[in-house]
């Protein structure tokens, strides 16, 4: 396995492990407790429109706080991209839940439901769908073989994504419904998430080490910023 099978460029790649993508730099890691209040800052960071896309209604920070609050990560997945100023700039949340009786889409007992959003500072430069990739091949190694995207039909770019990920889109007042349906884990799929979050995780520790060094620097004597 070579670098750009590390960083897939479509989601449909997930589907068929035989196509080589392009590299790609950005790095998708798995969130934990630490990074709670990271992401409560990329939520709270969000514009009125933004937080209406992401959950389909406008949120008030109190119910923002009340939302990260119950994340539940031994339950969940949250996967994130960090900036080099080691801030969180898009988050996807992939959430589990038991198959509705009347769901004819899968025979699992479980399936999950994807939402992302990405920072206005870092859009246009495909974290949305890397996100998304994170969760769908994390899906296909966790023995789930259905996700679901819920969003509003204005929300253009999430059903950007969809489509680009061959989803089955249905909409329905004013809202779309979409699911994408994945093959059975391989050796390739499990190789490819342990590598992605490896490498994540080295660029995530080299960044905190990096902020947490010049934070160091601005107080020394003489530095910038530092005691006198």
């Amino acid at each position: 396995m070579n670098a750009s099978d590390v960083f897939p460029e479509d989601p449909k790649h997930l589907l068929d492990s035989t196509k080589k993508p392009s590299q790609s730099t950005i790095f998708v890691k798995e969130l934990s407790e630490k990074d709670r209040h990271r992401i409560l800052r990329h939520f709270l960071g969000l514009e009125e429109s933004d937080r209406l896309l992401r959950f389909g209604t406008y949120l008030p920070d109190a119910m923002i706080e009340k939302y990260v609050d119950g994340i539940d990560f031994s339950r969940d997945k949250v996967f994130g991209v960090i900036s080099h100023h080691f801030r969180v700039v898009g988050v996807g949340h992939l959430a589990y839940a038991p198959r509705a009786e009347d769901d004819e889409a899968t025979d699992k007992d479980k399936v999950a439901e994807f939402g992302v959003s990405v920072s206005t500072s870092a859009r246009g430069k495909g974290i949305g769908s890397r996100l998304f990739e994170r969760g769908a091949i994390h899906c296909r190694n966790d023995d789930i073989d259905t996700l679901y995207m819920h969003c509003l039909s204005s929300n253009q770019t999430m059903i950007h994504i969809a489509k680009k990920a061959g989803m089955e889109i249905h909409r329905e007042y004013g809202e779309a419904d979409a699911y994408l349906k994945i093959l059975p884990a391989d050796a390739a799929s499990v190789l490819k998430e342990a590598m992605q979050e490896q490498v994540a995780a080295i660029d995530y520790t080299i960044k905190a080490n990096t902020r947490a060094a010049a934070k160091w620097l601005r107080h020394l004597p003489g530095m910038k910023g530092g005691s006198k």
